[in-house]
């Protein structure tokens, strides 16, 4: 099975010159703990709930004023939507993370897999 049959698909990505604030308001408006930040459509890091809480709040810096591009995760780990979902599960357990952004071969953003789309597919959910 590949990725693109259990990927979420229509993800919401934002800019690395968007706020910290902003960001934190756009995951809990859609309910989400991370977020690609893509310049134009070339996906350039990962900002995530955890990032904001121990990289900005926790010194203080002020959410209004601070952009992502300082906060997220620029050591990018991902996959190609017609990967094989075991390779994704391999390299989220390897590499200790709970989400992957996945890439068209263009290396577009074509979607967002989780620990729980495999854990669904492997109870057979979904």
């Amino acid at each position: 099975m590949q990725l693109r049959e259990i990927m979420t698909r229509d993800v919401e990505v934002i800019r690395p010159e968007t706020s910290v604030s902003e960001a934190a308001q756009k995951m809990r408006s859609l309910d989400l703990g991370a977020l690609p930040v893509c310049e134009g459509q070339r996906l350039v890091g990962m900002v995530t709930d955890r990032y904001i809480t121990i990289r900005a709040t926790a010194y203080g810096h002020d959410p209004n004023t601070a952009p992502v591009r300082n906060y997220m995760s620029s050591d990018l780990i991902c996959c190609f939507e017609d990967q094989d979902i075991k390779e994704a599960e391999q390299l989220m357990r390897q590499r200790r993370v709970r989400r992957l952004p996945v890439l068209t071969r263009e290396k577009q953003v074509a979607g967002i897999v989780a620990l729980d789309d495999l854990a669904s597919r492997a109870v057979g959910v979904g």
